[in-house]
């Protein structure tokens, strides 16, 4: 089958299918193909394997995104997921076994071989280990942080590997052996009427496997909770909803497994000062009445500082400057946004009588004429009720 093969047409679904429709399409499919079940047919074999790596891209948010941007070019070595290494890379594809497994296991007990008829060559020997959970945390940062970038310092509570067993689960260090109830397939048989209902396995718990003389610390898990303090970091340019990945961080392993991995998602706080928009920023400074009129140098906030700018006579409230690359920088590109600035003219609220006196005689002055605004608005509404 061809390599280049799209992934949506493989499993059979719309490109803005959800993750349960990609789901439940690849368990259909991978049921019907699964070698176990075409032990003569070569071309099963074959489509189980495409199935399995069609299902590893489109069933995982991070590898599906990169593939409806850069196609199967985001997987091939040296593109953007090459490498196959930690830091968020996507690596090659696994074993569509390991596939199945992680997608079936959990419905048949951790003995999925044995629905199809016993043995099975896709069964692996864990020894009990489990690989740990995925976290979740949520973290408010400033939008000098967002922007700038930031080193961050989270304490969270999760599995860690037991130190007195060296997670091995085993107070003595000697492992696991395998369950005699289950014989080591993780699930039991019991017949009921006609039918064969599977189960996992009671002593076990559908490992397979079992230690006859666990931990006193860790009950036999490998694991213990506790509170750990771990340091990330905040790349410049994050925005509201970026998700950051810390690479084993999340829950030990059982038994010597690995650990998950920790997700950080951020939030970034709202700002007395700046809105944000993408990579510009925004911004409303007050400009007094005469400064507005007769003209001047103006001082505006940045998130870098103070920065001046000139206000040209007769400028009228509502006016925007531009301060080119005094934004946020987009976080792939590196390219700074802008800051609009746009003035508020400041109306005087309390004045003596002098100051009133003075302000009408200023008015009666000026006339409508270099009030052009006013002029225009008064145009206007005469064309409209017809004066």
């Amino acid at each position: 089958m061809p390599a280049t093969r799209d992934y949506y047409e493989v499993l059979g679904v719309s490109k803005d299918a959800s993750g349960a429709e990609i789901k439940k399409a690849y368990r259909k499919q991978a049921m019907k193909f699964h070698p176990d079940q075409n032990p003569d047919d070569p071309k099963a074999e074959e489509k189980f394997k495409e199935l399995g790596e069609a299902y590893e891209v489109l069933g995982d948010e991070d590898k599906r995104a990169a593939y409806d941007r850069y196609g199967h070019a985001a997987f091939k070595a040296g593109g953007m997921g090459g490498g196959g290494g930690g830091g968020g890379g996507f690596g090659g594809f696994h074993d569509p076994m390991d596939i199945f497994s992680q997608v079936f296991g959990g419905a048949f007990g951790g003995g999925f071989e044995d629905f199809f008829g016993g043995g099975g060559r896709g069964r692996r020997e864990t020894s009990g280990k489990k690989r740990g959970s995925d976290l979740r945390y949520d973290l408010e940062v400033t939008l000098e942080e967002a922007a700038h970038g930031a080193e961050k310092e989270l304490e969270i509570e999760k599995h860690a590997a037991c130190k007195t067993c060296k997670a091995s689960g085993s107070k003595s260090g000697t492992g696991t052996k395998t369950c005699t109830t289950c014989g080591g397939q993780g699930a039991v048989m019991r017949q009921a009427g006609i039918f064969v209902q599977q189960s996992p396995c009671p002593e076990c718990r559908g490992s397979g496997h079992i230690i006859s003389d666990p931990c006193g610390d860790c009950g036999g898990q490998g694991r213990v909770q506790k509170a750990d303090r771990i340091r990330i970091k905040i790349p410049a340019g994050v925005g509201d909803g970026v998700r950051l990945r810390s690479s084993g961080n999340g829950d030990a392993g059982l038994r010597g497994g690995p650990a998950g991995d920790l997700y950080v998602f951020l939030h970034v706080k709202p700002h007395d000062v700046f809105e944000r928009r993408g990579e510009d920023l925004f911004c409303e400074v007050p400009v007094s009445f005469s400064t507005a009129t007769l003209g001047g140098e103006l001082s505006v906030p940045t998130l870098e500082g103070k920065a001046s700018i000139k206000v040209p006579a007769g400028t009228q409230g509502g006016t925007v400057f531009r301060l080119r690359n005094r934004g946020v920088q987009d976080l792939s590109s590196g390219r700074k946004g802008d800051l609009h600035v746009e003035l508020q003219v400041e109306v005087p609220t309390r004045l003596d009588i002098a100051q009133k006196e003075k302000l009408k005689a200023f008015a009666e002055s000026i006339g409508e004429e270099n009030s052009p605004l006013h002029g225009g608005f008064l145009e206007k509404a005469k064309r409209f009720f017809n004066l």
